[in-house]
């Protein structure tokens, strides 16, 4: 390259093998990829860029060989900056009172007291090169250890009931210890346990019809101060008597108790439930009241324990049928919305508006609590995930979608949220703080991901909006080592304004989150890229254009506008801007498509486009609107290769004579006596082409003599076990033949290059579809792009 990659020496480029090394060496260092490694030097050569500046940021990727440092950090002095020292900062040690220039605002710094003794062989950790990004242990600890609250719902049969008692259970013994726990269940009413009480179940019934404010939880439970239970003190009271019902916390006891002093008691609780005693006639759905249950559980933590570290895990096997949040009446005659009835406003999405609204307020709540809510939803029919998706969108809440309690589905997964790092840390981190720095010349349009804006405004802040915008800080009440947001930016420089020989774009990324083990951490990431100017060097830019990360940055917008725009609209969008890129980066003649080239980080960037019109992320056909809810949450969690997984899957092929390699998305790569496994994030789909499955029905793998074609059938297997223990959600299993009705879950997702018009004398399956192939759609596109009239 003729440019000098930005934070790293000519002589480590030189070491590099190719561009697309350095790119995947920022992202293990620093979790970060940007759409653009050269910035453009003007508002309007950026708008021309066509895909915007952006990045996708994992602020709590794992990192075993990065210990937090065990002090405070030392920022910028300027007000309006309060940027962390850094490696990308100026720094004196030469003179008599050393200092240091901020790399953000140019801002003069002197050092701390406790760096007198700084030298160039003596540099703090922030100023080492290699830790461009660094983990600080503040001195300030969380006062309490986090809150786990079960929130179950008793409207299932027994088989799922039982499964999902055990699976409770065994949660209890993977908590941390200290952990404060605590149950509500729910039916037609809702019931908050108490685990005070050995040997004596006791419960506070709340009527599933009414949501529960956080005074009147406070008034009833004595949650107040200056209240007891559901009276005010008199003026006969003891001193004793008062100063306990003072603390909020100390009443709450009873129901939020450490693992260690109430396991044997919440065990026994959870032994002993029974489904939901009311009786439902047929032809009737359960009275499931799941809104209140949820008013109950959030309205109690906000009581007691706000701005904390507090988890609210909802179970729900079916729609709530009354009371607040209500989705559905308890009458089979009446069918649960789809995404034609939402469209059309048909009676069966009567409560589609009146729920969102109402579980949207909660989660907003909640989200401004800290508190985070996750959904458990495992039921044959939708459960009302659509009208609840705001839980995990605001709150970073876990999402999972299942048949059944009693499935490994739900099991593995369930048990993988309390799975430990490397250090032998829980994978979570609660109640954060994100926050955006950068240069001059950069504006913050927004963030895209499970999180609520923080309301912090800044000269920094552009009028230009993308995602959750309008603010330089954001709320994310639960992150994991995997949580991605995507954050997009402006240049904010005018045509003709030049920026100072050597001066780059710097970037701050700021999280304060409170860590499993109580202490409260600041994870800093650091990073600055290159200017450029398109009139001079447009081939210096665009080379250091990420095609993958861009993909991934575009699909979120996409995804973000599908939630309030039409998918047609969404989809035009799409070719507008993949037309736009096309027509700027590509190198043709005009009117002539034949001569249309994109150089080699371009060239799949088309690809990714056309599986992401194609996905389940904008195609709702064949989805149910809890499907698609699911699917576009925890698309907008994933980092960067899971979330490439997600728009364009990749297929493996086995056969006789070859080692496994990775082949075409497309139908001709289904092959009679090939095995193929697909593996699209959310199902792991092992493949058997004809010749395979008709050896397998007549069992030669059981033959010694065919010990080569049993080795042959258990590789993919073992493939697909290496992704179920490392993904999270678990994938569904699926293990199918050629011709099988399971088959569809490859026939929808390769490329149509055969369909049944024209598969004459072609290898692979003909595909039943009216869809455009590839190829089709890159004909249509290049005639597009080298059109003169556009």
């Amino acid at each position: 390259c003729s440019f000098i990659f930005p934070t790293t020496t000519r002589t480590e480029i030189e070491k590099m093998a190719s561009y697309e090394e350095w790119i995947q060496n920022c992202e293990d260092t620093d979790g970060i990829r940007f759409s653009w490694n050269v910035f453009p030097t003007s508002r309007l050569e950026a708008t021309r860029m066509v895909v915007p500046v952006g990045c996708l940021y994992t602020p709590l990727k794992e990192r075993p060989e990065l210990p937090p440092v065990q002090y405070d950090p030392v920022r910028c002095v300027r007000q309006t900056c309060k940027a962390v020292l850094n490696p990308l900062c100026t720094v004196d040690l030469e003179s008599r009172s050393p200092f240091w220039v901020c790399a953000l605002c140019g801002q003069r710094n002197t050092f701390p007291r406790q760096y007198s003794g700084i030298s160039p062989q003596n540099l703090p950790a922030e100023l080492v090169p290699q830790f461009s990004t660094i983990e600080y242990t503040l001195q300030r600890q969380a006062s309490v250890p986090p809150v786990f609250l079960y929130v179950m719902d008793l409207c299932l049969d027994e088989q799922d009931l039982s499964a999902l008692r055990d699976s409770l259970v065994m949660s209890l013994s993977l908590l941390p210890q200290n952990a404060l726990v605590g149950l509500i269940t729910f039916g037609n009413h809702v019931q908050l346990h108490e685990l005070s009480n050995e040997g004596c179940s006791r419960s506070y019934v709340f009527r599933g019809t009414k949501e529960v404010k956080v005074k009147q939880i406070q008034d009833q439970l004595g949650l107040s101060p200056n209240s007891g239970r559901g009276r005010t003190p008199t003026q006969s009271s003891t001193p004793q008597q008062q100063q306990q019902q003072q603390t909020p916390r100390s009443a709450a006891s009873k129901f939020l108790q450490p693992v260690s002093e109430c396991d044997m008691v919440l065990t026994d609780i959870l032994e002993e439930l029974q489904a939901d005693p009311w009786l439902v006639p047929q032809g009737k759905r359960p009275l499931r009241s799941t809104g209140a249950a949820l008013s109950v559980a959030i309205s109690l933590l906000e009581a007691t324990y706000p701005n904390t570290a507090s988890r609210v895990m909802l179970f729900m096997g079916g729609p709530c049928t009354q009371g607040p949040g209500q989705i559905i009446t308890n009458d089979f005659k009446d069918t649960i919305r789809t995404h034609h009835d939402i469209e059309k406003d048909n009676a069966s999405a009567t409560y589609v508006k009146k729920a969102c609204k109402y579980y949207h307020a909660m989660a907003e709540r909640t989200a401004k609590n800290g508190h985070i809510v996750d959904v458990y939803a495992c039921a044959f029919d939708q459960t009302g995930l659509m009208e609840t998706k705001y839980f995990a969108e605001y709150t970073g809440g876990n999402v999972v979608m299942g048949d059944s309690f009693d499935t490994s589905l739900f099991k593995q997964t369930f048990q993988k949220v309390f799975a430990k790092d490397q250090q032998g840390e829980f994978n979570m981190g609660f109640n954060a703080n994100f926050e955006i720095k950068a240069s001059p010349q950069v504006k913050i349009c927004g963030v895209i991901g499970p999180c609520v804006s923080g309301e912090k405004k800044s000269s920094q802040v552009s009028d230009q909006e993308v995602g959750i915008g309008h603010t330089i800080s954001w709320k994310l009440p639960g992150v994991t080592n995997t949580s991605t947001v995507a954050a997009y930016f402006e240049i904010a420089n005018q045509n003709g304004q030049n920026i100072a020989q050597g001066q780059r774009a710097t970037f701050q990324f700021l999280t304060q989150y409170q860590h499993p083990s109580g202490q409260m951490r600041l994870r800093v990431t650091t990073v600055a890229r290159n200017w450029g100017d398109p009139a001079v060097n447009i081939q210096a830019i665009a080379e250091g254009f990420d095609q993958e990360a861009s993909a991934v940055l575009m699909a979120r917008i996409a995804v973000f506008k599908a939630e309030k725009e039409g998918t047609t609209d969404v989809l035009r969008w799409i070719d507008r801007m993949l037309i736009r890129l096309c027509q700027k980066f590509g190198d043709f003649r005009k009117d002539d498509s034949s001569s249309f080239r994109l150089q080699q980080n371009f060239t799949l960037y088309p690809q990714f486009m056309f599986h992401l019109r194609r996905s389940q992320f904008l195609q709702v056909f064949n989805s149910s609107p809890d499907e698609t809810s699911y699917y576009r949450n925890v698309f907008n969690r994933e980092d960067c290769i899971n979330s490439l997984t997600m728009i364009q899957p990749t297929l493996t092929a086995y056969g006789f004579g070859m080692e496994p390699q990775p082949v075409l998305l497309d139908s001709s790569s289904i092959l009679p006596d090939r095995i193929l496994l697909l593996d699209t994030f959310f199902q792991i789909v092992i493949f058997h082409g004809e010749q395979i499955a008709q050896w397998r029905l007549q069992k030669y793998h059981e033959q010694p003599e065919h010990e080569a074609f049993r080795q042959l059938l258990q590789q993919p297997r073992e493939d697909a076990q290496d992704i179920l223990v490392t993904r999270f959600p678990l994938p569904r299993y699926v293990d199918c033949d050629q011709g099988g009705s399971q088959a569809r879950f490859l026939l929808s997702r390769v490329n149509p290059s055969q369909t049944h018009n024209n598969s004459l004398g072609q290898d692979g399956v003909p595909v039943l579809t009216d869809d455009v192939s590839l190829q089709v759609f890159m004909e249509h596109l290049k005639k597009l792009s080298v059109s003169s009239s556009l």
